[in-house]
């Protein structure tokens, strides 16, 4: 990305992020970050990447909400971007936060499953030594015609 697309697109992320904290009335529009924005090259386009709490149906009906408030938004920005184009804004739900947490989630699970796996093995008791398996034996008698 050229230094201007990403000037745009940073201006755009702040004017859409204050639009929405401060002005943007609509109940379904609520818990939302502002996370980043791309913008195309040709400056016609740019992708409002949002993360909306709560669950699938409110993220859904919170991102029918942003785009029925873009034209609002898209006013916004053009007082804010001395360009001859709006960029065209198409909300996209971020699942970055959404990942991160279920990663953690895999990982302390992950975590607790070697844990009760450390405390089984160190609570077996150790095989007596006449009732060692053929594989331990073998080994054994192999180091020993080696000598």
């Amino acid at each position: 990305m050229s230094r201007r697309t990403l000037k745009a697109a940073e201006a755009i992320r702040q004017v859409v992020g204050m639009a929405i904290l401060t002005e943007i009335q609509d109940p379904r529009v609520q818990d939302v970050t502002v996370v980043r924005v791309e913008v195309s090259g040709d400056m016609q386009t740019a992708k409002v990447y949002v993360s909306v709490m709560g669950s699938e149906a409110a993220q859904n009906l919170c991102l029918k909400g942003l785009k029925s408030c873009a034209g609002f938004l898209q006013s916004k920005i053009a007082k804010r971007l001395d360009t001859r184009y709006v960029p065209h804004l198409q909300f996209v739900l971020d699942q970055g936060v959404k990942n991160q947490l279920l990663v953690s989630k895999i990982l302390d699970e992950e975590l607790h499953s070697n844990k009760t796996e450390v405390g089984r093995t160190e609570n077996t008791p150790s095989p007596l030594p006449g009732n060692e398996d053929s594989s331990s034996s073998l080994s054994e008698s192999d180091s020993d015609s080696g000598s």
